[in-house]
């Protein structure tokens, strides 16, 4: 329980009706979840307005309201703060209500349009063997020490995650790795959150549905170093375009890595199998259980967040070589008779698409054939379909457009955008199926020995989104039980 005006402190108010000098038993932006003594903020959201629910919370049980515009009848018992942005207010708020979290562990967050779950993962994974307790905040999972809660979104909204630092914090952890979406920062999901750490891992297309423009995309990213505290570490990817300018009037301690660049963090790859990767770290020869230049990236970010935090250079990478990544990222295995290699990769961007494949292409060994089945998230970015089969097609030796996440949208209709992007070469070699299931059974049995089956999208997901229905799904059992019928 917190008293209103000690959580308002550091709010820019424009206007309070009604005492602030009155007991808050808690928080909340769903009108639904208000209980007596709650403070209600209202957020205007992508899909809804929370001060069309502000009644709905005074009925509730409502005591106090925050928000950007003043209802037009107000009720005498109930204070009202007006705000100038209740959602970077909610932020604020959850900080101060919550007792102040993150300033109590080390929190470090990953931006980029990939490679943000397998570098958080690593590092919770890193600093846990290294005696460590830590809490995990992605888009596959969070995690309270060895307590896995499930994650609905990569980033949650910033009551519900300062309200899961407060519970990190109170089970003892002292470190915390969190993924922070485009979405996150824009809608100042992360406000309020005292980081040591900020990470850019790079930057491509993708959520132009909702940034409408790749500047303003970057932006957004670059916003959040720009307002990083000088005591605070901010670490950038040198052979992005865009990390250096990323770190650009930031007043945090800036550090760079890079595979191809004189960087603090230097990488050379000396060798890519499937056996893992040899990589000469900062003049330090190691060999990792990951696969691919991507994977040589992640591991350097790891690398460099690890020594800013003060641990030991030889320890740190030591551990780093037993570590396997996060589920549904190059997550791959073999059918026993035929040697077929199946991969899930969760690349849903066409850039990720891209250094998987590249990837994979540098695996072979002789003449074994590329097989790519690949789909498009419905109510999502649409610009990207097309690169994504163009891309398939230029790196795969036979390419199968199917469904994603649908969602709301027509599979047909979402294969018919993305086979815009085939070019008439590359026609004789791209079929459609829209059902999964299918599209992958017939992946495999075009497959002869010692193939490689990339199914990508969705990765670590278990479900398959049609018309609001969320449908159980898993790409790497699918894979797995149809391995087994082939063999049988």
């Amino acid at each position: 329980m917190q008293t209103l005006n000690n959580i308002l402190y550091k709010v820019n108010i424009r206007a309070v009706y009604g005492s602030t000098c009155i007991d808050i038993h808690d928080l909340q932006s769903d009108s639904r979840l208000v209980q007596n003594g709650t403070c209600f903020i209202a957020i205007k959201g992508t899909q809804a307005d929370g001060h069309d629910f502000i009644q709905n919370a005074v009925n509730n049980g409502a005591v106090a309201v925050v928000c950007s515009k003043i209802p037009n009848q107000l009720i005498d018992h109930i204070t009202y703060i007006e705000v100038e942005n209740s959602a970077l207010a909610a932020g604020i708020i959850s900080h101060l209500f919550f007792g102040n979290p993150s300033e109590f562990m080390e929190v470090s967050g990953v931006t980029g349009t990939n490679g943000k779950t397998t570098i958080v993962t690593l590092l919770w994974k890193l600093f846990t063997s290294r005696g460590h307790t830590c809490g995990l905040i992605s888009t596959i999972q969070n995690q309270i020490g060895d307590q896995v809660l499930e994650s609905t979104h990569t980033t949650p909204d910033a009551i519900s995650l300062h309200r899961l630092l407060s519970k990190m914090k109170d089970a003892g952890c002292t470190h915390v790795f969190m993924e922070c979406s485009s979405h996150a920062i824009h809608q100042n999901r992360i406000a309020g959150i005292q980081f040591a750490a900020a990470v850019f891992s790079n930057i491509t297309h993708d959520h132009l549905d909702y940034h409408h423009s790749f500047e303003e995309y970057i932006r957004v990213k670059k916003s959040w170093f720009d307002g990083l505290p000088p005591k605070a570490y901010a670490i950038s990817n040198a052979d992005d375009k865009r990390g250096i300018i990323m770190l650009q009037n930031c007043n945090a301690r800036k550090y760079f890595y890079s595979l191809k660049t004189i960087a603090d963090f230097k990488g050379k790859i000396l060798e890519n199998s499937l056996n893992g990767l040899q990589l000469i770290v900062n003049e330090t020869e190691v060999h990792f259980k990951l696969i691919g230049e991507f994977n040589a990236y992640n591991l350097l970010a790891v690398f460099a967040v690890a020594i800013c935090l003060g641990e030991d250079k030889h320890e740190v990478l030591l551990a780093l070589s037993n570590l396997t990544g996060a589920e549904g990222r190059f997550d791959y295995q073999i059918s026993k008779q035929a040697g077929v290699v199946g991969i899930v990769d969760y690349a849903h961007t066409p850039d990720a698409l891209l250094n998987v494949l590249a990837t994979i292409r540098k695996l072979r060994q002789g003449e074994e054939k590329i097989i790519t089945v690949v789909g498009c998230g419905g109510n999502r970015d649409t610009a990207k379909r097309p690169i994504m089969a163009e891309v398939a097609c230029q790196y795969s030796d036979k390419v199968i457009l199917t469904s994603d996440n649908p969602r709301n949208e027509e599979p047909q209709e979402i294969i018919r955008e993305m086979e815009a992007g085939v070019n008439v070469v590359s026609r004789k070699k791209c079929i459609s199926i829209a059902d999964r299931r299918e599209a992958i059974k017939t992946a495999i049995s075009l497959s002869n020995k010692k193939d490689i089956i990339l199914v990508a999208g969705k990765g670590h997901e278990k479900y398959q989104e049609i018309k609001g229905v969320k449908f159980a799904f898993d790409d790497k059992k699918v894979m797995q039980e149809m391995f087994e019928l082939l063999e049988k």
